[in-house]
């Protein structure tokens, strides 16, 4: 890759800061904004800032809302009782797509990941915990990441919920739609068996 130097190499090294954007993938952005019509380019910037200025977090769940409280916790219609336990504000949006849940959220802000040095702490338990402390929510969803920090969080939860008497249950999970067991890996293939069910014909 050619060497860049001042704004143009600037702006490549801030868009390879961004999350899943490599170096060329950096450039190819740059390129195109330098050729983007300056309207459009405007039009960004001030999405962009609009986003910083507006954007906040739900003061019950913490998921991303323009307002004190985002839409879902406003909604009389979720039910009070049923709560689904995320890591990010994106797993609210994944979920919410499926329109299998009719419950509210608790987005914890991350996963435990003590190589990193993300603790028990530096999530948002202790508002969980809160949230559960008058009883109305019956059953907790964990929908954590089916990886090795979503599982140490996942378990982590369980046990701290268990003794508040509450439904605690795991989002299944195993092979996906369309895919071959010879790709799957060991833990996706065990987890498929584990969450096997009855066929009836």
């Amino acid at each position: 890759m050619a060497a860049y130097e001042g704004i143009i190499a600037d702006l490549i090294e801030e868009l390879g800061r961004l999350p899943g954007v490599g170096p060329k993938s950096a450039q190819r952005i740059a390129f195109h904004i330098l050729a983007a019509d300056p309207a459009d380019v405007r039009r960004l910037a001030h999405v962009l800032t609009e986003v910083k200025a507006k954007v906040r977090f739900c003061e019950i769940c913490g998921n991303v809302s323009e307002d004190a409280q985002c839409r879902i916790c406003r909604d009389p219609r979720r039910d009070p009782a049923m709560l689904c336990v995320v890591e990010e504000a994106k797993d609210v949006v994944a979920i919410e797509r499926t329109r299998e849940f009719r419950g509210r959220y608790h987005v914890l802000g991350g996963a435990i990941n003590p190589i990193d040095g993300v603790g028990p702490d530096d999530l948002r338990i202790r508002e969980l915990m809160t949230r559960l402390a008058d009883g109305a929510i019956q059953e907790v969803i964990i929908a954590t990441d089916p990886n090795v920090e979503g599982e140490a969080t996942a378990t982590y939860l369980a046990r701290m919920l268990r003794p508040m008497g509450l439904t605690i249950s795991r989002l299944a999970s195993g092979l996906p739609v369309g895919g071959d067991l010879e790709y799957a890996d060991e833990i996706t293939l065990g987890r498929a068996f584990e969450g096997r069910r009855s066929i009836d014909v």
